[in-house]
């Protein structure tokens, strides 16, 4: 089939694919390839994938994905592969509809949430910048003592105030998002009542699959 072909040529050139909307069965003709069932044929490594023999390129990578909300796996395919589960919790849920809502409500308040997370971030790696820098300077010492080397003295004392303001600018800037979370916080009732109303609309597939509703839809709502 095409699907095989298109197989095929990412095993022999090492390029990953992608095999989406699978069911709670998998094709047989992939057995060889989720046990990873090699050999060597001329001294070169390949698998057998239907009644083709190919070259198989140590790069290949195969990923599948499923639509279905609460899948069953039969234990002898699990072992076969690596299984992750990318359904939203409700615990997840209610923190982005918080957010969502809180930017639809208190715009001012996200937008400086989301410097605020910007900031820390920079602030941390500024930080350990230094610390390397740090690092540099006491390892490079040619043997002689660190306190004769005005450069390294130099180096030393600009870095210790510089992490000093930095420490100060992170201080601040936790102490404001406290104030933040605080005030987003009001509306965590919002945001828990309505992910409880996702997940009761979400089980409606379990009386009927036509019942299918996505995150975005429910969201756009």
């Amino acid at each position: 089939s095409d699907y095989l072909r298109t197989l095929e040529n990412a095993i022999q050139f090492g390029k990953p694919v992608l095999c989406e909307n699978v069911l709670e069965t998998l094709d047989p003709a992939l057995e060889p390839l989720l046990v990873k069932q090699t050999f060597k044929s001329g001294g070169v490594e390949c698998i057998r994938l239907g009644d083709a023999t190919i070259e198989y390129q140590k790069d290949f990578r195969f990923f599948i994905t499923t639509k279905l909300r609460n899948p069953h796996y039969l234990p002898e395919l699990q072992v076969k592969v690596t299984l992750l589960n990318f359904m939203i919790t409700p615990a997840g849920l209610e923190d982005q509809l918080l957010g969502i809502t809180v930017a639809k409500e208190r715009p001012d308040l996200e937008e400086e949430k989301g410097r605020l997370v910007q900031e820390s971030a920079a602030n941390k790696k500024q930080l350990k910048e230094i610390e390397d820098k740090i690092l540099e300077v006491l390892s490079g010492g040619e043997g002689g003592s660190i306190l004769e080397d005005a450069t390294a003295i130099n180096i030393l004392s600009a870095s210790k105030q510089l992490s000093v303001e930095i420490s100060e600018k992170q201080k601040i800037a936790d102490e404001t998002e406290v104030k933040i979370d605080e005030a987003r916080n009001g509306y965590k009732p919002v945001a828990y009542r309505t992910s409880l109303l996702f997940f009761c609309i979400a089980s409606l597939a379990e009386i009927d699959p036509m019942y299918q509703y996505s995150l975005d839809w429910f969201i756009n709502l």
